[in-house]
Formats: structure tokens, sequence, C-alpha cells
């Protein structure tokens, strides 16, 4: 090699990491041979990405099922929608390559049903209402997603189910589907998600709070390491028997015993 000798250099391509069959329970709510309905577990990832290569839910499924459908992503094999890894409930799996892209399209076309009920900081005035806010790759953190002027529009409809002295309960409907659409909407209106680690769910987000309802708050945070957020109804067409299906996933436990602990004390008129 000479002085001022230009050299080209071609890293290859690193080969996806190899995905393997690892035996999980999980939580069935329905299964025939083209699809399967699984109540995913708080704590669970979706499918392997970077950190997070073994003890997922496909890892999970393709023990389950033997084979899935891969289409282009060996790393997803049967994943038509995901949740956040600390977000619990509802996911629909295929497991052929027909039955993947009818679901895909219902998912497109927006007539899958989704409602999500989520514990979040502060109280509504109103029963019910819309967020309306375009998404993007935060530009301050590159893992979070925030609201930006030129992002992808993103639609969320809420309505109160509960209210308490500092939280409310809400039930939520997705008309899309964007990343932590959930998460980023309710912060931007100023009622995070209690217990998100991410969105500035696990500070006081209601007021300076007595000594004794900080020391409750504490309390409530040990009890959800979490965002207090689980996908509770799932619906669809089916791909093959053309018949509505429907499916429910009552509230886990952790979101359970916060609740019961609210319900304690009467919310003041």
């Amino acid at each position: 090699m000479s002085p001022g000798e230009i050299v080209h250099v071609a890293l290859p391509q690193a080969p996806p990491p190899e995905v393997l069959p690892e035996n999980i329970p999980l939580s069935i709510l329905y299964e025939d041979e083209h699809l399967l309905v699984v109540d995913k577990p708080a704590g669970m990832v979706v499918h392997p990405a970077y950190g997070h290569y073994t003890g997922t839910l496909v890892n999970a499924l393709l023990y389950h099922c033997n084979v899935l459908v891969t289409l282009r992503d060996v790393t997803r094999p049967g994943i038509v929608h995901r949740l956040d890894k600390d977000t619990s409930g509802l996911l629909v799996v295929a497991k052929n390559d027909a039955v993947h892209a009818r679901l895909a399209r219902q998912f497109a076309r927006r007539t899958i049903e989704r409602e999500y009920h989520a514990l979040v900081w502060g109280l509504f005035r109103e029963q019910t209402g819309v967020i309306e806010a375009h998404l993007g790759r935060s530009k301050a953190d590159r893992k979070k997603m925030a609201v930006v002027t030129d992002g992808k529009a993103a639609i969320t409809e809420y309505a109160v189910l509960e209210r308490f002295r500092y939280l409310t309960l809400l039930s939520l409907r997705l008309r899309t589907g964007r990343t932590h659409q959930i998460r980023v909407h309710l912060a931007h209106v100023h009622h995070p998600v209690f217990g998100d680690p991410g969105y500035n769910g696990r500070q006081m987000a209601w007021g300076p709070g007595t000594p004794g309802q900080k020391a409750e708050v504490q309390r409530l945070l040990k009890i959800l390491p979490r965002q207090a957020l689980h996908a509770r109804t799932l619906g669809f067409v089916h791909p093959v028997s053309g018949h509505h299906v429907s499916f429910e996933s009552p509230l886990p436990s952790d979101m359970l015993q916060v609740l019961e602990i609210l319900r304690a004390h009467t919310l003041p008129d």
C-alpha cells in the first residue's frame, strides 16, 4: 500500500441472529390451525432485538407451534402486531403466509378492534375525548417517540372509566397504530401513564401532593414497576372462517392491586 492510495472496504452484512425455540409457558386464549391469540405478560419482549435475543414471545411460539410463517423477517415469525415489553395483553399470531397477509390487511384498514385500559396521572374533566398529534422519532432520544410536526398522523380516543384522587382509569381505542402511541399521546396532554419509566410516569404529575399521598404513590409504584397499560380486548374477522371473533383479557394482578388501594379512598366532589 502506497501513501495517498484510496482503500475501499466492504463489510458484509451481519447475518440475523438465529431464533431458537424455548420452552416458555404461554397464556393462550384461542388457537386453531390458522392462528392463535396470546395474552402476553408484562416484561416479555415480543420478538428478538438488540439486547433481547432470548426469552421472547417468538422463542416461546416457536417451541409451541414448531413452525411459523416468517415472510421477510426470520426474527418475527407469525408476528402481525406487537406490544411494548412492559405492556400486557392480547396479541394475534399467524401460522401461515395467507393468514398473516389477511390479518395485516385488517390492521392496515383499521378494522381490527382494540381496547386498552390505562391508569394515568391527573383527572379528566371530559368523560370522552380524542387526542390527535403527529408522532415521530424523538430527536433527543432515538429510543423514544415524540409529538413532532413532520411525523405520522396518530389519533387516540379515550373514555373515563373511574376517577380517583390523583389518577384516572381510562379506556382507549386506537384509530392509528404508531409506536408508543398511547404512552406518548397521554404524556403530551400532561396525563402520562402511571408508572411509565419512558414518558415521565414515575414522577408526581398531579399537584404538590401531601406527605401521605406521596407515601401512597411510592407504595403504588413499588407494586407496579412498569406502565399501567393493558391491551384488554381484541376483535377481528377470522381470515379463514370469515366469522367475527373477539377476546378479552382481565387486568393483570399488579394493576388490580393498585386499583384496589385507590378504590379504598373516596374521590371528593
